[in-house]
């Protein structure tokens, strides 16, 4: 498949995936912040575990809150994995991944770009997504009415510039996660039908191939996710400088410091259950789409 084939196949696979995960994105980013800077123990938990967030979501905002932020999350994800999936086709025509880590390399390269190229798109998403009723909110409210909205009130207020506030967490993040999923996602599979668990080429092995590459996804992109989050929905001055982190490096110290390290790895359950299927469906309607 030629490479600008695939982004226009990578894109649509990301964004039917996303359709159906994106009530678990809507609940991570509520777990991620709930309690910003604010000790253990100290604050109201609105949002407890994923199942009881979702049920949270439905109270406050209706059936329809688990879809909130949906169409930014759609252009994200036509962005971030058409961009993605494009430069992973050019690396593997142009023989990289052949070598030794190449595929590991090609899948962190691939990951930055598509962050890069999806940043404004997530921005959008994460201000949405957190946006709820007052009893219920956590973090700061941006109160966008809409996806248009958004976009004009932050360029408005801080130019181009302020579209990409917040890249600098979102680019170590799907560069961490698109390579430990490229490189294993594979190998998982692989090994649950080596064990006879399913029979090779089923979609239960495809699935449960996910979920075991998803184990390793989520532990080491949740503390980016955590930080990426955080970095895109916290208020801003009149200039566009983040008022409670000056970057990554601070929100680092600032989430360890004041929550603990355990404040790094807020939302991992519904980090990793988002990553097992949202993986598999975009992998499986990439895969298919190509055949086809």
């Amino acid at each position: 498949v030629p490479p600008a084939t695939d982004l226009v196949l990578g894109a649509t696979a990301g964004c039917l995936a996303c359709f159906l995960t994106n009530p678990l994105e809507v609940v991570k980013t509520r777990l991620q912040l709930q309690g910003e800077l604010q000790p253990p123990g100290t604050y109201a938990r609105p949002y407890r575990g994923v199942l009881r967030a979702v049920g949270a979501v439905c109270r406050a905002d209706g059936l329809a809150g688990l879809q909130k932020g949906l169409a930014a999350g759609l252009l994200y994800q036509a962005l971030m994995n058409g961009f993605r999936f494009y430069c992973y086709s050019l690396a593997e025509d142009a023989g990289w991944t052949g070598y030794p880590g190449g595929t590991v390399a090609a899948g962190a390269v691939a990951g930055a770009v598509g962050a890069f190229v999806g940043s404004p798109a997530y921005l959008v998403k994460t201000h949405l997504q957190a946006q709820t009723v007052s009893a219920m909110a956590v973090g700061h409210q941006h109160n966008h009415e809409n996806i248009t909205e958004a976009f004009r009130s932050i360029y408005r207020q801080h130019g181009v510039v302020g579209l990409w506030r917040g890249v600098t967490g979102a680019i170590p993040r799907v560069t961490v996660g698109s390579a430990v999923q490229l490189a294993t996602f594979a190998s998982a599979k692989d090994w649950v039908c080596e064990r006879q668990w399913f029979r090779r080429g089923s979609w239960l092995a495809v699935l449960a191939g996910g979920m075991v590459s998803s184990v390793a996804v989520a532990v080491a992109m949740t503390p980016f996710d955590v930080i990426s989050t955080r970095l895109y929905n916290q208020p801003v001055d009149a200039d566009g400088t983040g008022k409670l982190y000056r970057g990554f490096l601070d929100c680092i110290v600032q989430i360890s410091s004041k929550e603990g390290l355990l404040g790094l790895y807020k939302g991992i359950g519904a980090v990793y259950f988002r990553l097992g299927p949202h993986t598999v469906l975009s992998l499986f309607f990439w895969d298919k789409l190509r055949n086809m």
